[in-house]
């Protein structure tokens, strides 16, 4: 039970503020339909039951370069409210899963993109990590002394407090 009950969301596995975005819906009763890459999709070796962002979904597993693996993808994006994907700028349109391939199929679909550094500019294609983030905005320098290194933050700034809560509050509205 939840405000968000009767929601459905498609969440494209991945790691950082995809997940716990996806997480927080699920948490507030929308149903989650994660889908994995067939073989896992956890970082390091990780069970599904050892991920707390795992919690309150459902999963399907599927090798999306493998012939009819976008179709299945878009049967569920057709009944569902809206995507989660993290992948970088390009990834989902090579897959026949981008913005376009999806609104043809659910036109009321609300397509929400989580990427490092956005889909253009210099840094778009580069792999983005919570670190980067609060290094290069100048947050890490709050972390530290005036006479020492910068210490890293014991959570992920970035990820879960920007990039995650943004996505779920842009979703919600």
């Amino acid at each position: 039970m939840g405000p968000l009950q009767g929601v459905r969301i498609v969440e494209m596995a991945g790691i950082g503020p995809g997940p716990f975005c996806g997480m927080l819906l699920a948490d507030l009763g929308a149903e989650i339909v994660v889908v994995d890459r067939r073989g896992g999709s956890l970082p390091f070796n990780a069970r599904p039951q050892q991920d707390i962002t795992r919690r309150g979904k459902r999963s399907i597993a599927l090798d999306l370069k493998q012939s009819g693996a976008a179709e299945v993808v878009l049967r569920l994006v057709a009944q569902s409210d809206a995507l989660i994907e993290g992948f970088r700028p390009g990834v989902m349109e090579r897959l026949g899963l981008g913005p376009e391939a999806c609104l043809a199929r659910n036109p009321r679909l609300v397509y929400g993109r989580l990427t490092g550094w956005g889909q253009s500019g210099p840094l778009a294609q580069a792999a983005g990590h919570d670190l980067n983030y609060v290094a290069l905005s100048g947050i890490l320098h709050h972390g530290g002394h005036a006479d020492s290194a910068p210490s890293i933050p014991p959570t992920v700034v970035g990820d879960i407090g920007g990039g995650a809560m943004f996505m779920a509050l842009g979703l919600v509205s």
